[in-house]
């Protein structure tokens, strides 16, 4: 009796080796975004769902990312199995054939409560090609402290003029608090986000119709002329170093006066982990005098299967959990309803308990609804998109234009020889690439 014991024992710990063995191992390329990491510490909920899946998680800085998952997608590497990747990168890819439809989610997952622009922005053919994990749009976030101190009251839709009176009132560069922090760091998604919405609020645009490249025009040069101005005069020092995360951590510790960026940063603002939580306020991403356009831009960081997945039903599963509504609630039970992933889904902005927690639920909703991507500047365009241009090559000119604007910025040249050299590289880029 003891033997056949012994044995049956025996049989079960090596059927557990067994099935531990034939577990899935997933390797996802994401961005070292709070969000993100975020995940990765509540994935022992996802593990005891799933006991067959495991995940390998490569986290990487936002511009290293976008250079990694776009060299390994375009030459079918196969090196990850889950992509976080953007409203830039998914209609583009998806059209190429590069990743998996989203075609048959399970019913649970219930697709019609994505926001509708969002859903738009990740499909192609009314076919989704990614499963929005956050989404945003950008706005201003203040010290309303800094603000009664200095005497200035913040309108809900500030112009560029308010802001740079604003920016100056509350500069105490004696006690390093600047008066505005903006992106600087290079990249076409980091410096040229900003820049790119900036632009726009200001009336220029990346290309006439017959795609010629307008960075010499009057409104560029204005818009780059204030944005050195505000930054050189009102913000932190070392700022062409300056991405999100940075300015994030910059506004936390107290030393930004007003930060112009993601609309998915109010969560983290108003955190635990700020200590300006109780004095933060919110107000429209600005726009130009005489320009009815506040510039906002569209984003949704994405989950998507590249098609050189060996493993795509585990990876399907993986990203349907990561973006649903029990994600969502986990995070909220964890964290509290303040952290929750914000615009992707209409039953959050429907959710009382969110609403009450998270004071900026309404901005945020009401930013990203203003969106038209469809016609991003007052001028007319051949081109959609709010913050970038939706073309392939956009990529490239972005971050060569980008570059430039960072080293202006570092005081290395001017802005008008930023703009004269960046005018030169995107004419160079479009002619090669068969536009002219």
């Amino acid at each position: 009796m003891k033997n056949s014991i012994t044995a049956l024992l025996g049989a079960s710990a090596m059927t557990l080796v067994a099935s531990a063995g034939f577990a899935e191992t997933l390797t996802v390329a994401t961005v070292n975004n709070g969000d993100m990491i975020r995940m990765q510490g509540l994935m022992q909920a996802f593990y005891e769902a799933h006991p067959d899946i495991q995940v390998n998680w490569v986290t990487l800085e936002e511009n290293a990312l976008r250079q990694q998952v776009t060299t390994d997608i375009a030459t079918g590497g196969g090196q990850y199995d889950v992509l976080t990747i953007g409203t830039y990168e998914v209609p583009i890819w998806g059209k190429q054939g590069w990743l998996v439809p989203l075609d048959n989610l399970s019913a649970d997952y219930d697709v019609d409560d994505l926001l509708p622009a969002v859903r738009g922005a990740l499909s192609v053919d009314d076919t989704l090609f990614a499963l929005p994990f956050y989404g945003e749009s950008a706005m201003i976030m203040y010290r309303t402290d800094l603000a009664e101190k200095a005497g200035i009251q913040m309108p809900a839709s500030p112009t560029w003029t308010d802001v740079k009176a604003a920016a100056k009132a509350m500069t105490d560069k004696d006690n390093e608090i600047y008066g505005i922090c903006l992106r600087g760091k290079a990249g076409w998604g980091e410096n040229m986000a900003l820049l790119g919405a900036m632009s726009n609020s200001y009336g220029a645009r990346w290309f006439d119709m017959d795609w010629n490249p307008q960075l010499d025009s009057a409104e560029w040069q204005e818009t780059v002329a204030d944005y050195l101005d505000l930054m050189q005069n009102y913000g932190p020092p070392g700022a062409s170093s300056n991405g999100f995360n940075e300015n994030l951590t910059l506004f936390q510790q107290g030393k930004c006066g007003m930060w112009i960026d993601a609309t998915v940063a109010a969560g983290f603002v108003t955190g635990p982990d700020s200590t300006v939580a109780d004095s933060v306020g919110f107000a429209q991403f600005p726009n130009k005098e005489g320009v009815d356009n506040h510039g906002n831009w569209l984003w949704a960081w994405s989950l998507a299967i590249p098609a050189s997945s060996q493993k795509q039903d585990a990876a399907k599963t993986f990203i349907e959990w990561a973006t649903s509504k029990e994600y969502t609630e986990l995070v909220a039970s964890e964290q509290g309803w303040r952290a929750a992933p914000p615009g992707t889904r209409s039953s959050l902005y429907e959710n009382p308990d969110y609403l009450a927690d998270a004071p900026f639920a309404e901005m945020t909703l009401e930013s990203m609804n203003a969106v038209n991507t469809q016609h991003p500047s007052v001028q007319d365009t051949p081109y959609t998109g709010a913050q970038f241009v939706a073309i392939p090559e956009f990529q490239g000119i972005g971050t060569d234009v980008g570059q430039q604007m960072s080293a202006a910025l570092a005081g290395q040249k001017s802005g008008e020889e930023a703009l004269a050299e960046a005018q030169t590289l995107t004419d160079d880029a479009m002619i090669d690439a068969g536009y002219k």
